[in-house]
C-alpha cells in the first residue's frame, strides 16, 4: 500500500482527477484508490453544496465534456452578462468569461443578457439591482419626484426619463444621467450697478422665478442653465434701465419691470425654461443721490402744502364774502343773527335788556 493514494468523495461532493497535469475526469461519490508511485496523480475533492466551481483549470475540465450532465456551463462574450438564480433565489450577476455550476445538489438557473442594449431593464429589477454585487456590473441611479433625467449615451442624446430607478450596464457605452428638477425656482440677481441715460448710477437687486421645461435644452444649450439665466438677466436690466432717465424709472417701476421681464422670457425660452415671475427688489441709490432726492421731495411738499393752505383761505374769504352779501340783502336774516349774538354775550355775562317803545330794540343794537 506504500505506492497507493486514497481519496473518499462525499455525497454532496466530486472529485476532479488530474494526471501528470492533465484533467481525466469526474470521480463520483465513494472511496477511490490510485497506484502512484511517481506521485503523478492528483484529485481535487470540491463541494457541491457551493453550485460555483472555481478551478485554476477550469477550461480543461469544461473542454473534456466531463461537466455535460453534471453542470450549467456559461461561455459569456464581451457583449453577454448572465444572472444566476440559485434555489429560486437570486444570487449574482456574471460578467463575460467561463463559468460552472453544479447542478447536483442545488437548482440552478441561469438568464443570459445581450448588454448591446445599455440600459438594463427586467421583471424583477428590485432584487437584482439590490444585489450586493450589482454595482460591480451595473450602474444604478434614481431620479427623484419632480425630477426628470436626461439620458446621453456615448454623449448622444437619447431620452428624459421620469423618476424613478434605472440601471445601465458598465462597459459596452457610457451612459450618463443628469438629473434635473422641474420644482419653481428662484435666482437672486443683487449688486447689479448701472447708469441711467441721464448718468446717474444705481445698484439694483432683482429677483427671477423659473421652472424648466424642456430638460433636454437646458443641460444642453449651455454648462449651467442657472448662470446663464443669471447672465443673462444682467444684461437685460442694463439695456432697459440705461436707456431711462431717473425720474422715469422711479415713477414707473412697474412698466420697467413689464419691460425687463418680457426681454427675460424670450432668452429663457431658448434655454429650456419657463419664466413665473420678474421683479425688482432694492434700488440703492448713492448717497449724494438720496440726499438731492430727499430736498427735491420736501421742496414739493412744501409747495403742495403752500398751495392748500392758500386755497383754504380763498375758500374762507369766498365764504365769508357771499354770507355779507346774503345779510345785505335779507334784512331779517340780519336781525336773528343780532339776536344770536346777544343770547351768546347774555350766556357769557350778566346782562338785562328791557324792550320799550317802537324803535329801542335797534338802540339797544346800535349800541352793542
Amino acid at each position: 500500500m506504500l505506492f497507493y493514494k486514497k481519496y473518499t468523495v462525499r455525497s454532496y461532493e466530486a472529485g476532479l482527477l488530474f494526471r501528470d497535469g492533465e484533467f481525466r475526469g469526474v470521480l463520483a461519490e465513494g472511496k477511490h484508490w490510485f497506484f502512484d508511485p511517481l506521485n503523478k496523480v492528483r484529485v481535487d475533492v470540491v463541494s457541491q453544496r457551493d453550485p460555483w466551481l472555481a478551478h485554476e483549470k477550469l477550461d480543461l475540465i469544461i473542454k473534456s465534456g466531463a461537466l455535460q450532465d453534471r453542470a450549467v456551463v456559461l461561455d459569456l462574450k464581451d457583449n453577454e452578462r448572465a444572472l444566476v438564480w440559485i434555489e429560486n433565489r437570486f444570487s449574482h450577476i456574471l460578467p463575460a468569461g467561463l463559468y460552472a455550476y453544479w447542478t447536483g445538489q442545488k437548482q440552478v438557473r441561469v438568464e443570459v443578457i445581450n448588454i448591446r442594449s445599455v440600459r438594463f431593464q427586467h421583471e424583477q429589477f428590485k432584487v437584482i439591482v439590490q444585489s450586493p454585487l450589482a454595482s460591480k456590473t451595473l450602474d444604478v441611479c434614481t431620479i427623484q419626484r419632480d425630477h426628470v433625467g436626461v439620458l446621453f449615451i456615448d454623449g448622444r442624446y437619447v431620452e428624459t426619463l421620469p423618476p424613478g430607478e434605472y440601471a445601465f450596464w458598465r462597459g459596452p457605452a457610457d451612459a450618463k444621467v443628469i438629473e434635473v428638477s422641474q420644482r419653481e425656482t428662484m435666482v437672486d440677481v443683487g449688486g447689479q450697478e448701472i447708469m441711467t441715460a441721464d448718468k446717474v448710477t444705481l445698484r439694483m437687486n432683482a429677483v427671477v422665478n423659473y421652472k424648466i421645461v424642456d430638460a433636454r435644452k437646458a443641460v444642453s444649450q449651455t454648462d449651467d442653465f442657472r448662470q446663464a439665466l443669471y447672465r443673462e438677466t444682467q444684461l437685460v436690466l442694463r439695456s432697459v434701465i440705461g436707456v431711462r432717465e431717473l425720474d422715469a424709472f422711479l415713477t414707473d417701476k412697474d412698466a420697467v419691470a413689464k419691460d425687463i421681464e418680457d426681454n427675460v422670457r424670450r432668452r429663457a425660452g431658448e434655454l429650456g425654461l419657463e419664466i413665473a415671475s420678474v421683479g425688482i427688489r432694492d434700488v440703492i441709490l448713492p448717497g449724494d443721490m438720496k440726499e438731492l432726492m430727499n430736498k427735491v421731495t420736501e421742496a414739493k411738499k412744501a409747495a403742495e402744502a403752500n398751495l392748500i393752505a392758500r386755497r383754504e383761505e380763498t375758500a374762507a374769504i369766498r365764504s365769508q364774502a357771499n354770507t355779507a352779501k346774503l345779510l345785505a340783502e335779507t334784512p331779517t336774516l340780519m336781525r336773528l343773527r343780532e339776536l344770536e349774538a346777544l343770547e351768546k354775550i347774555a350766556s357769557s355775562s350778566k346782562l338785562s335788556i328791557f324792550l320799550g317803545d317802537k324803535g329801542l330794540a335797534e338802540k339797544v343794537v346800535n349800541l352793542l
